[in-house]
C-alpha cells in the first residue's frame, strides 16, 4: 500500500518538474522586447552587504527609475540616453553617466536581441529559473548583466549588475505589475528629477 501511495504521490507532483525547463534566448528576448511599463518593489543588496528596499519603475525602451526607501532616499533616473544618481544624503550633485556605459542598456535597448553574438556569456537552468548572464559585446569592459527568469509565465524575478570596477549589486524584484500608465515626469533625468 506505502508503494502505491509513493507512486500516486510522485505522479502528481511530477508534473510541476517536468513543466520547468530553461527559458531559450528567443524566449526571453520575446518577454523583454513585449515589457513595456512595468512596476514592482525591490531588495537590494548593495556591494558591501548591506540591503536597501525601494520601488521599480520601467519604461522600455530606454527608461528606468529606482525610488529608494527611506526621508532621504535615493532615486537612480534612467531617461533620454543617461542615468542619473541623486543622493541627498551626499550632500553633492547628481552623478550622471551614459546609459550606453551600463549593463541595463541590455534590457532596456529598443530592440532585445540576446541571440545577437557576444551578447549572452551565460545560459544555465537551476532547476527553478533560467538564469543568463550578458554583456555588451563590442563593450564587454562596461561590465555585466546576470539575469534570473521564471517561466509559466516568463517573469524577470532577479538581476544582478557587474560594474567595470568589479563591484556587484543583486536587485530582487517583488511581482511585477506590467502594462499600466507611467507618467514621462518618473523618468525626468534634469533639475528636480529626485522627486515627483
Amino acid at each position: 500500500m506505502k508503494q502505491i501511495l509513493l507512486a500516486i504521490a510522485l505522479v502528481t507532483l511530477a508534473p510541476a518538474s517536468w513543466a520547468a525547463e530553461k527559458l531559450s534566448l528567443d524566449q526571453l528576448s520575446a518577454y523583454l522586447n513585449g515589457l513595456t511599463t512595468a512596476e514592482a518593489t525591490f531588495t537590494q543588496i548593495n556591494d558591501d552587504g548591506s540591503l536597501s528596499t525601494g520601488k521599480l519603475y520601467i519604461h522600455r525602451p530606454g527608461r528606468m527609475r529606482f525610488e529608494y526607501d527611506g526621508d532621504n532616499g535615493a532615486t537612480v533616473v534612467a531617461g533620454a540616453g543617461s542615468v542619473v544618481i541623486h543622493d541627498p544624503k551626499s550632500n553633492q550633485p547628481p552623478e550622471t553617466y551614459p546609459l550606453k556605459r551600463t549593463p541595463l542598456s541590455i534590457i532596456l535597448a529598443k530592440q532585445v536581441d540576446l541571440a545577437r553574438a557576444g551578447m549572452v556569456v551565460g545560459h544555465q537552468f537551476d532547476g527553478t529559473s533560467t538564469i543568463l548572464q550578458a554583456q555588451d559585446p563590442e563593450n564587454p569592459e562596461y561590465g555585466g548583466l546576470e539575469l534570473m527568469f521564471t517561466g509559466d509565465p516568463v517573469e524577470l524575478r532577479k538581476w544582478v549588475v557587474h560594474d567595470s570596477a568589479g563591484g556587484r549589486t543583486t536587485v530582487i524584484l517583488g511581482a511585477l505589475e506590467t502594462g499600466g500608465k507611467l507618467s514621462a515626469f518618473l523618468f525626468n533625468t534634469g533639475p528636480g528629477s529626485n522627486s515627483r
